[in-house]
């Protein structure tokens, strides 16, 4: 069989200062045919996989282009055109194919258009036929339509938050969609609506109860997957929300069956899955109660949220506080990290930090800074072991605090994010990161105690505030009670 893969992720934070253009994918990544297998990103090391599959399995493997940006604003539409009819290019010029891979997110929203992913695949279909099988990966933090839904053979999420598992994902699409292809199965699916919004990190109860759930029912007679969409709360569109999918073997009604028992699983624990974090305040209280090192997750300034990560709230709470043997990173600030980089290592200077990009990055931060360490081309280890650029990036010491500042605006995933630039956690009280969840699976082997804070920034946890104009239904938990009633 001939089979195609090509991946476009992006997840769009609505509610963003700033849209994003090309240069968005340019930073982040823009590989096409046999450079995608070579970068190290997740999406490129999806790619691999299903390469390798195909060679085992004697499949002509075909790699299409595989882009990805930072998320951040809606995709400005003539960029999210270009990128798609570039896929759809392939698809027809080197087709046809008999099985085509797309490795998406599923929150992606451009200016003009509030379900990118349904659009692209609809217009695949097109291309395709609708003998040709297409499959689709996903991220957790998606908005899962009927639309995309009904016109893939197979949408297969994620099932962890942090997402260490895009591989296991990927090889079970590829199993799918072959077995697809071959006759030997045919997938049929159900999606239904929790009616909640919400942020489910599955490292802690209940959340990771519920994924041992969904494995063993993916184990009963007649199913094939199930998938837990948990939303992405801060893209405004008429599919935001909580949903499970259930996709079953030419069995309409067990789709549809399972697909409610689970969802109402999940609705029935949802008050227990709403996020409880401290507020700053509170959190740095506790550090009066516990010993050895404290990882604070600043949740609320989280580039991977599309939150633009410059902003000083817990900086300026360390410092006030007199908190020392602590780290704080990575604040995204190319001005004062050019500045700092052109002044060199010992060079003692005052800088505005921070608080650059909008109301929800706070005020800039007037501080000293001795500067530590400069690195042109920064990195830290990513989810899966992929690689995560920084850019050109200082280790600022401002008072008791060692502070990491990048030119590339992203979330904080593990340690080497700091000891890339010499700075030793080993003897560190305090250590803040702008994260929400992926922080963990670098830093909770080391942390003697986490505590996720309810930090002030663009990524906010009170979901029933939140300023919805095109979700097409408002009656969702937490801002009703009990929606499914």
């Amino acid at each position: 069989m001939r089979v195609f893969a090509a991946g476009f992720q992006m997840e769009t934070n609505t509610f963003s200062p700033w849209p994003t253009g090309l240069r968005g994918f340019e930073e982040g990544s823009l590989r096409r045919g046999g450079d995608a297998l070579d970068g190290e990103g997740s999406d490129h090391m999806t790619a691999r996989l299903w390469r390798d599959l195909c060679a085992d399995d004697g499949h002509a493997f075909t790699p299409g282009l595989f882009a990805w940006a930072q998320p951040s604003g809606p995709i400005v539409q003539s960029v999210y055109e270009g990128l798609r009819d570039e896929i759809l290019e392939h698809l027809k010029t080197k087709g046809p194919f008999d099985v085509a891979l797309l490795f998406l997110h599923g929150a992606m929203v451009s200016t003009g258009c509030d379900d990118c992913e349904a659009d692209l695949v609809r217009r695949a279909r097109a291309i395709m036929g609708d003998k040709a099988v297409i499959g689709v990966e996903l991220d957790p933090h998606c908005h899962l339509s009927q639309d995309l839904v009904d016109v893939a053979d197979a949408v297969i999420l994620m099932k962890h938050y942090p997402h260490d598992d895009n591989l296991e994902r990927g090889r079970e699409l590829y199993d799918l969609c072959m077995a697809t292809a071959l006759g030997r199965v045919r997938p049929t699916s159900s999606l239904f609506d929790c009616r909640m919004v919400g942020f489910y990190p599955t490292t802690r109860e209940p959340m990771a109860d519920l994924v041992e759930r969904f494995k063993a029912a993916e184990r009963e007679d007649g199913v094939l997957s199930v998938s837990f969409a948990h939303g992405f709360p801060w893209g405004d569109t008429p599919d935001t929300g909580s949903r499970v999918l259930v996709i079953a073997d030419d069995n309409p009604s067990l789709a549809s069956e399972m697909a409610e028992r689970i969802g109402r699983e999940v609705y029935d624990r949802r008050d227990a899955l709403l996020p409880r974090f401290p507020a700053l305040d509170l959190a740095l209280d506790q550090l009066k109660g516990v010993s050895g090192l404290v990882v604070i997750a600043d949740t609320a300034d989280n580039a991977g949220g599309g939150a633009p990560g410059d902003n000083t709230s817990v900086l300026a709470a360390l410092l006030e506080r007199g908190i020392e043997k602590a780290a704080l990173g990575a604040i995204w600030d190319p001005v004062a990290v050019a500045v700092c980089a052109e002044a060199g290592v010992g060079a003692r200077l005052s800088l505005r930090l921070g608080g650059k990009s909008g109301p929800t990055s706070s005020d800039p931060l007037d501080v000293t800074a001795t500067v530590r360490a400069v690195k042109a081309d920064h990195t830290q280890t990513g989810l899966g072991g992929s690689t995560s650029d920084l850019g050109l990036s200082v280790w600022l010491e401002i008072g008791g605090v060692d502070v990491v500042v990048a030119s590339i605006r992203t979330q904080v995933f593990s340690p080497d994010a700091f000891t890339g630039l010499g700075i030793d956690l080993s003897g560190k009280r305090v250590v803040a990161v702008k994260s929400s969840q992926h922080f963990q699976g670098g830093f909770a082997p080391i942390a003697d105690t986490v505590i996720q804070v309810a930090t002030r920034g663009a990524i906010q946890m009170d979901f029933a505030a939140l300023p919805y104009l095109k979700k097409r239904d408002l009656n969702f938990h937490p801002r009703v009670a009990d929606p499914l009633a």
